[in-house]
């Protein structure tokens, strides 16, 4: 299966590599995060990328993606719910609530207004129905010590995924979500070098290849609408998750 598919986050880590991955599939994607030059970089020239140069927390601006999209490409089939942002780990009560705002809106207001552009899209248009792919990371599962504001907008996107899940049933939306855990990227390079575990000390983790999860979520995308990877995780096999807390 090809179709179009809408990716959020796509200027660098997870989102870069999911995008590539797709359009060498044979996807159209339109590429969405705030640098419009790292947009460019991913799209590397090819005809069947978008870059749209978006913030994910602001309702006008997720609009304008879509309506690009829709414009370009005559519909959605997909989208990929990945950008997101964290913050320094420390506890609740020294937190500078600027983080939490911060961390708030890109991960969980950004997750919402793209679903909601992107359901609104699929039930209107013919054929009807597509899928969304949520982000929900291993702290939807577990967090790590002092991430409250990573680890409580992560927790919500499973609601969010849940409650898409069973709306979408009649316009043959499907929502799925993809926890992932210790892709290499620049996002997690700390992880190799030492963070903080549950029981107090500081150790180095070990990190997969992120193209293993542009390949899960290509997968995931690809599956028949009467079909859905509800939740799925996929991590380095040796990272210390299972025996968290």
């Amino acid at each position: 299966m090809t179709g179009t598919i809408v990716i959020t986050g796509a200027g660098s880590g997870i989102g870069r590599a999911t995008a590539r991955r797709f359009l060498g599939a044979g996807w159209n994607v339109a590429l969405a995060g705030r640098r419009a030059e790292a947009l460019e970089e991913t799209a590397e020239g090819h005809p069947a990328a978008l870059p749209v140069a978006t913030d994910v927390a602001d309702p006008a601006s997720v609009e304008a993606l879509f309506a690009a999209t829709l414009a370009r490409f005559g519909r959605v089939d997909a989208l990929f719910n990945n950008a997101g942002r964290g913050s320094p780990p420390m506890p609740i009560d020294e937190m500078p609530l600027d983080d939490w705002f911060g961390v708030l809106a890109a991960n969980l207001t950004g997750s919402v207004l793209c679903a909601r552009a992107a359901f609104g899209a699929m039930r209107a248009q013919d054929p009807q129905g597509g899928r969304i792919i949520n982000n929900g990371s291993i702290s939807a599962q577990a967090p790590r010590p002092g991430s409250v504001p990573y680890t409580t907008t992560k927790h919500a996107i499973t609601g969010l995924t849940k409650t898409l899940s069973l709306d979408g049933r009649p316009f043959d939306i499907a929502c799925c979500q993809i926890d992932i855990g210790n892709a290499a990227s620049e996002m997690t390079q700390r992880m190799a070098r030492g963070v903080p575990q549950a029981d107090g000390s500081v150790r180095p983790e070990p990190l997969m290849d992120v193209g293993v999860v542009a390949d899960t979520v290509l997968n995931m995308a690809s599956l028949p609408l009467s079909a859905n990877m509800q939740f799925v995780t996929v991590m380095a096999t040796k990272m210390p998750l299972v025996g968290r807390g």
